[in-house]
């Protein structure tokens, strides 16, 4: 589904990913660890065109989308939440959510089902939905930002680092909304530092170290293997 062959990118001079290779299927949810600063965040940039390769290719579904701009990556299924959210600060929570829902062909009754949809998954935003994103605990922002990328319909959403700094509460609600994404078809590429939930979530891990894949291996392989975690991770 979403392919990465032997992608170089480079921020002026600084030469961030050295031949990325990795692989996601449809439906699958696939985690990318390693520690701060390897180029787990610049992977997923790279995907959504908001940095441009200067060598190697991105692929999705067969086709090749190397710098494609980032509307047009979006418009092919593909959701990117930021690692800092970027939530709206001053428009409520339903407007934010309507960010996602004001496309072409969409019509009301397909948008009613679809907030309802995320209502459901995520109660406390309908709670909220007047309220101003910006008010919001970093919890309720990281539920909103994950909202509407599921306003999109996507088929793959690039999740950067959900559960960084949330209480143990909130990480297991993030959890369950992406077991319950993996239910649906969605396919995720997950950026996580938290190891332990990375591996329950997901299928396959890939371990960065220096801008390159060191590991590649199912989560059981990985979670049977404390040489390796202690090694890349320092768990």
């Amino acid at each position: 589904m979403l392919t990465l062959s032997d992608v170089h990118t480079y921020y002026g001079k600084s030469h961030i990913l050295h031949g990325i290779s990795l692989e996601v299927q449809p439906g699958e949810v696939v985690g990318l660890l390693g520690r701060n600063g390897v180029g787990k965040s610049t992977t997923l940039k790279t995907v959504m065109g908001l940095v441009q390769p200067s060598e190697g290719r991105v692929s999705f579904e067969g086709r090749d989308i190397t710098g494609l701009a980032p509307h047009r990556v979006a418009h092919l299924g593909i959701a990117w939440v930021p690692e800092d959210r970027r939530v709206f600060r001053l428009l409520s929570v339903i407007e934010n959510l309507r960010t996602g829902l004001d496309r072409p062909g969409l019509g009301e009754a397909r948008r009613t089902m679809l907030l309802d949809k995320v209502f459901e998954s995520f109660p406390i935003l309908q709670e909220r939905r007047h309220q101003a994103g910006g008010t919001l605990s970093g919890g309720e922002q990281q539920m909103l930002a994950i909202a509407r990328a599921m306003m999109l319909e996507p088929k793959i959403i690039l999740l950067d680092e959900p559960t960084e700094g949330l209480m143990p509460r909130m990480v297991g609600q993030i959890r369950q909304i992406i077991d319950v994404l993996r239910q649906e078809g969605v396919a995720i590429l997950l950026v996580e530092q938290n190891v332990p939930m990375t591996l329950d979530v997901s299928s396959r891990v890939y371990i960065m170290e220096k801008g390159a894949v060191r590991h590649h291996g199912t989560a059981a392989e990985l979670r049977a293997n404390d040489a390796v975690i202690h090694q890349y991770l320092g768990v």
